[in-house]
């Protein structure tokens, strides 16, 4: 199942579901349904929109939008947390020169950083050297704390890729991520979540960016240093993680900053992230005006 929150002309954001080229509005075929994504997931309703999907046929055309006709939005468009991993490649820590860790290390994303999965990115004014970074997110599905290593694929709802755009220059000002990773439209994803059993083995999916058409990085979730599970029961350890919550889980080599030169994105550069069962993220680049 694909779950996409979408607008269609003064309809939306709304949850839907992706079916071939339709997308189901979900609370408009069944109204005791909410008509948020992330509410879907607080009360544990994907099983009935699972059920909607399977018998899509028994619903009406006017509950069904063309995919070209509808603009996308985050899938999530509220999450509580965007928890981010540094150094979780074995590629992207060669690249550096830096052993790889011992133990994930974490960063937040603010939740405003979030953008749609064709939405522009915006460099804010003032700010240089934006790079991007293709990378593998997944969607909490319940209440998560203390949770094993064996139980923690229970406790995802699914799937998305995520830009996670970074400013350069501010992150090694600051001394640290959060402002250089959180700048408004710093965190496109989507263009779905798609839920476990049409993703198989996360472990073993492909993950590549193109910069104009370019291949800037190409790689493989078998190369995480820190597997998702293991990232879930690391965080839960400490902190409850919430129905909505997003982890994105790191970036493979090839990003713009340690290529000799650097490459970093500028006004009218479109930024694709695939990744492998779930999409395509395509964003062009501008500068704030005004």
């Amino acid at each position: 199942m694909k779950l996409v929150t979408f607008a269609f002309g003064d309809e939306g954001p709304r949850a839907g579901a992706a079916i071939g080229d339709l997308v189901l509005d979900i609370a408009a075929a069944q109204p005791f349904l909410p008509p948020d994504t992330g509410e879907l997931l607080r009360r544990g309703l994907l099983p009935e929109v699972q059920n909607m999907v399977d018998n899509a046929s028994e619903f009406g055309r006017e509950h069904f939008r063309h995919i070209n006709d509808v603009a996308f939005f985050p899938p999530v468009l509220r999450p509580g947390k965007i928890i981010c991993l540094g150094l979780n490649y074995r590629d992207h820590a060669e690249e550096q020169g830096k052993r790889p860790p011992e133990k994930p290390v974490l960063f937040a994303k603010a939740p405003t950083a979030l953008a749609g999965p064709f939405d522009d990115i915006v460099i804010p004014r003032g700010i240089e050297n934006v790079d991007a970074e293709a990378e593998l997110a997944l969607v909490i599905g319940r209440e998560a704390k203390d949770v094993s290593v064996e139980e923690a694929s229970d406790y995802i709802a699914g799937y998305m890729a995520l830009n996670d755009v970074s400013a350069r220059k501010a992150q090694k000002e600051d001394g640290q991520w959060f402002r250089a990773k959180s700048f408004d439209t710093f965190a496109p994803c989507g263009p779905w979540i798609v839920t476990p059993d049409e993703i198989g083995d996360p472990g073993n999916l492909h993950v590549s960016q193109r910069l104009n058409g370019k291949a800037m990085q190409s790689g493989s979730t078998s190369m995480l240093i820190h597997d998702i599970p293991s990232i879930i029961a690391y965080i839960t350890a400490g902190m409850t993680l919430m129905p909505g919550d997003i982890i994105s889980t790191g970036t493979p080599a090839g990003v713009g900053v340690f290529r000799d030169p650097p490459v970093f994105l500028k006004e009218g550069d479109t930024v694709e992230i695939e990744i492998g069962r779930i999409g395509i993220l395509r964003n062009v680049v501008r500068r704030e005006t005004g």
